[in-house]
């Protein structure tokens, strides 16, 4: 005999269906609690953090830069000191983290005493 038998196949279907679609559910049941729901609440927090950006505050730039923020002309943007005298415009949301909150207030740049004076 060269044709082996068929057999028929079992009439619960649905059940192994449901068996079989059980660990794809369990998967993405357990990256959205160990992946996207964190990366959501980090997002959400640094947003906020972006939000709250006053003058005064030390910052540092996703380049690593670390400055005292001096103006906020938009909501884009972010006027930074670096160094005395030396300011440049970033991107909001290229801040990092906010090392220090600021008074808000200008502050004027003490300038050091003359020695013959």
């Amino acid at each position: 005999m060269l044709i082996s038998p068929a057999y028929a196949q079992a009439a619960g279907g649905s059940q192994d269906m449901l068996m079989s679609l059980a660990p794809l559910v369990l998967i993405f049941v357990v990256f959205y609690f160990l992946l996207i729901r964190p990366q959501q609440k980090r997002m959400k927090d640094h947003k906020a953090m972006l939000g709250a950006l006053r003058r005064g505050d030390k910052v540092v730039t996703g380049g690593g830069i670390i400055g005292t923020v001096a103006r906020v002309p938009n909501d884009d943007e972010v006027v930074v000191d670096i160094a005395d005298g030396v300011r440049v415009r970033v991107l909001r949301g290229t801040i990092t983290s906010i090392l220090t909150k600021g008074s808000g207030e200008e502050t004027e740049v003490e300038k050091p005493a003359k020695a013959g004076k």
